[in-house]
């Protein structure tokens, strides 16, 4: 049932977003940094964390996960390390994803060239 639950929560969120798109004058980026700042607010009152313990790996999927991650690691390293802490656990966390992501950037724009 829990993968029912993962996929009802990833298409939820890609619905409410393309939902956004479709009826208002906001970009994608927009979007994006929303749903960034809604798991951000959601992880902030522990309620993203319930909502992974019931869903599962689909909570980590959509964009708001990065949200998540950001608080998530802030609030553990602010706790031990003060305000200092704050910008170490984000970028512990996170750290993984973005270099992932631009070491495949490189990668692929080796061997692709932009249309334009």
């Amino acid at each position: 049932m829990i993968y029912v639950y993962s996929f009802l929560f990833c298409g939820i969120v890609s619905m409410i977003g393309q939902i956004i798109l479709d009826n208002t004058k906001l970009t994608a980026g927009h979007i994006t940094s929303l749903f960034v700042i809604i798991g951000a607010a959601l992880d902030t009152f522990s309620i993203y964390d319930k909502i992974i313990m019931y869903v599962g790996g689909g909570a980590l999927v959509p964009i708001t996960s990065f949200g998540h991650s950001l608080i998530h690691g802030a609030l553990a390293k602010a706790s031990e390390y003060g305000i200092i802490g704050i910008l170490m656990g984000m970028f512990d966390l996170t750290a993984s994803g973005i270099t992932a992501a631009i070491i495949f950037t490189f990668v692929f724009s080796l061997f692709f060239r932009p249309k334009n």
